[in-house]
């Protein structure tokens, strides 16, 4: 996978949620915080987004709102229309899709709002220069506007097919919320953190590389050298876009690795530690713990523990 997708895949604890939304004016919805990613998407009509703190802002067909942390936000037909709860019909075990309806006598408006369970134990240094409120247009992302435009088609009536179709629509929303906001940061001079490292040629070839073989017994000289860049260049231009050193995040990343082989396969204890670069279990164990806190067979009962409550 690319550096992109395997770091949301690391962080991915479950799916997505959403609910289809028609509104009639006058409407105001107001959305509780939550423990997840929230997003916001206008298919049809007219809305505004009424962050917490700063002045409301008008949203376009085709605009997306994501919010970091799940945090308390707004939308309404108008600033001035008086706000209520948003809660979707009750859902069924597994269900995915859920549905708001909100009547009223003006004009038609309909949205896509929900929520993406990621990991906030470890999240991935990607989402840290991410905005707490990150609002992208429509004429800005054109992947993301022909993405929304399906959202909007296909939730307009039901047709065979849906209940796999929507849910896979908005699991991409988020790769292309993402890659909109890395494009939109690197075409800043310069481009800073992450969304730099991404689409610098040599720091982004070098993350690959760490992503594609987290287990090879990597040195910042090789990297270097496959970058076309000197030992000391590489590692200052790294650290300086990633955010630390080269192999600190390699074993950084090699530790999310291996929590993730943990939580969703049976492989041995020594077959992760391979996976991720360790020739002893003993070895694995030290520096899985020294990242946890927790040896990785309790972390193993653990969250299978935790899994089976919530089931």
């Amino acid at each position: 996978m690319d550096v992109l997708t395997d770091a949301l895949a690391a962080m991915r604890t479950g799916q997505a949620r959403s609910a289809r939304t028609e509104v009639h004016a006058p409407w105001g919805l107001r959305f509780a915080a939550v423990s997840g990613t929230t997003f916001h998407v206008l298919l049809r009509g007219r809305c505004w987004l009424l962050p917490p703190d700063g002045e409301p802002v008008p949203m376009a067909v085709g605009d997306v709102t994501l919010v970091r942390h799940g945090n308390s936000v707004a939308l309404a037909d108008d600033p001035a229309t008086p706000l209520r709860d948003f809660r979707p019909a009750a859902w069924r075990a597994g269900q995915t899709i859920g549905r708001v309806d909100v009547e009223g006598p003006g004009e038609r408006s309909l949205l896509i709002c929900g929520a993406y369970q990621l990991g906030r134990t470890r999240p991935h240094p990607l989402l840290a220069r991410l905005p707490d409120l990150l609002l992208l247009r429509a004429e800005e992302t054109p992947g993301l506007a022909a993405t929304v435009t399906l959202l909007g088609q296909e939730l307009e009536q039901a047709r065979p097919g849906q209940d796999g179709v929507v849910p896979a629509l908005v699991d991409a929303l988020l790769l292309l919320i993402l890659r909109g906001w890395i494009e939109r940061s690197a075409r800043a001079e310069p481009a800073p953190g992450w969304p730099g490292a991404l689409t610098d040629p040599a720091i982004g070839s070098a993350l690959t590389d760490l992503h594609d073989d987290p287990a090879r017994a990597w040195t910042v000289a090789e990297l270097g050298d496959r970058a076309g860049l000197s030992r000391s260049a590489f590692a200052q231009r790294f650290t300086a876009l990633v955010g630390e050193p080269p192999l600190t995040y390699l074993t950084w990343w090699r530790m999310t690795v291996a929590g993730r082989l943990l939580r969703e396969s049976d492989a041995p204890l020594s077959a992760v530690a391979q996976r991720v670069g360790y020739a002893s279990e003993f070895a694995f164990a030290k520096a899985f713990k020294r990242e946890f806190g927790i040896a990785p067979g309790r972390y193993r009962r653990e969250v299978a523990a935790a899994a089976a409550a919530a089931g």
